[in-house]
């Protein structure tokens, strides 16, 4: 008979360094950014266990070293009812060397990608042996669940899936917008720069009077008809969203949902979003109730859908309508970290 787990007498979420959480707060206090601690996890202290974060650097040699050296002298069970949690593989591994806990989880965001890529690569090994070392790992795609359990071992810590949320009430639902306007936020690797210029540049020849905005990173040069812009605060994101007719996001095959935050924001917001059909967004978008799917790698398909709503404005605000009531339903800070503290074992909110 296995013994129940002690209960947790506290959590610790740790963030990256470069991402002080105080200043963080204080930006929130200021309407600036979006939750009182990144992710809102500033929420799990609904759980009534005490919450605080850690703010950690990238650990050196010599810290590796050194946990490396703790750790052989203390094999064995982790014993202690404290909790750390960590966002990504990333910080997880920042908080098995600097600061360890009786109990650990952490998310993956990118491992599944880099594992179905290649399983034998040295940094897919390493990410892998440390995510063994969790308690428990979540996930906010469920087309992860399995390849992850699969990466880990039918030993490994289990695998939990709850869908991601954002501030609705930092991105509130805004009317219809006044003029037509197609925006594109963010630019992570498994972004589809090329599919989306190529889609971008149908509209603009379909549509010139319709102004076209596009936030990303990549090298991709802008056709004609296109503005590329930099990195935006979270307010200038937030009145850009407010002023779209339709948002649109292209992304590449992937497993993590890439995209998921910008098409939840602009939910949020009220905007319809056109969104690549990537596994695992049938647990966000139903194709043309909340949002519009594409197929990967298809710009004809992507221009056609975006350009549908901008001929029929009335069918894109009631969809962004639908968006908004959806994300009020599902997928708010608050349903997400309530799905947390349930999935790394902290008591329901009262």
């Amino acid at each position: 008979m296995t013994t129940p787990a002690a209960p947790t007498t506290s959590v610790e979420v740790v963030f990256r360094a470069e991402r002080d959480v105080t200043t963080w707060s204080g930006r929130h206090a200021r309407g600036e950014v979006p939750g009182r601690w990144p992710y809102g996890l500033d929420l799990l202290e609904r759980s009534g266990v005490p919450v605080t974060t850690a703010s950690l650097t990238e650990p050196g040699r010599a810290a590796v070293l050194r946990a490396r050296v703790r750790d052989l002298l203390h094999r064995g069970p982790r014993t202690g009812t404290d909790l750390g949690i960590a966002w990504d593989e990333n910080l997880a591994r920042r908080m098995l060397v600097l600061a360890p806990h009786a109990r650990m989880h952490a998310g993956a965001i990118w491992l599944t990608d880099a594992h179905a890529a290649d399983p034998t690569s040295d940094r897919v090994r390493r990410t892998v042996a440390l995510l063994r070392r969790m308690d428990g790992v979540f996930v906010n795609s469920r087309a992860q669940v399995e390849p992850l359990r699969h990466a880990l071992g039918a030993d490994g810590p289990p695998v939990s899936f709850f869908t991601f949320g954002v501030d609705a009430d930092f991105f509130p639902a805004r009317p219809p917008a006044e003029r037509p306007l197609v925006v594109s936020i963010g630019g992570d690797r498994d972004r589809d720069p090329t599919t989306l210029f190529a889609a971008l540049e149908a509209v603009h020849a379909a549509r010139p009077d319709v102004e076209i905005v596009v936030q990303n990173a990549s090298d991709v040069p802008p056709p004609a008809g296109v503005t590329k812009i930099p990195r935006l605060t979270h307010v200038e994101l937030r009145d850009l969203y407010a002023r779209a007719s339709v948002v649109a996001v292209a992304t590449r095959p992937n497993l993590h949902m890439s995209g998921l935050t910008v098409s939840l924001e602009s939910m949020a917001t009220a905007r319809p979003v056109v969104l690549t059909a990537t596994p695992g967004v049938e647990d966000y978008v139903e194709d043309g109730v909340n949002g519009l799917l594409v197929p990967p790698r298809d710009p004809r398909a992507l221009a056609g859908r975006v350009l549908d709503l901008l001929a029929d404005p009335d069918a894109a605000a009631a969809t962004g309508v639908r968006a908004r009531a959806r994300l009020e339903e599902r997928f708010t800070s608050a349903h997400m970290v309530a799905a947390m503290a349930a999935a790394v074992g902290l008591p329901p909110a009262p």
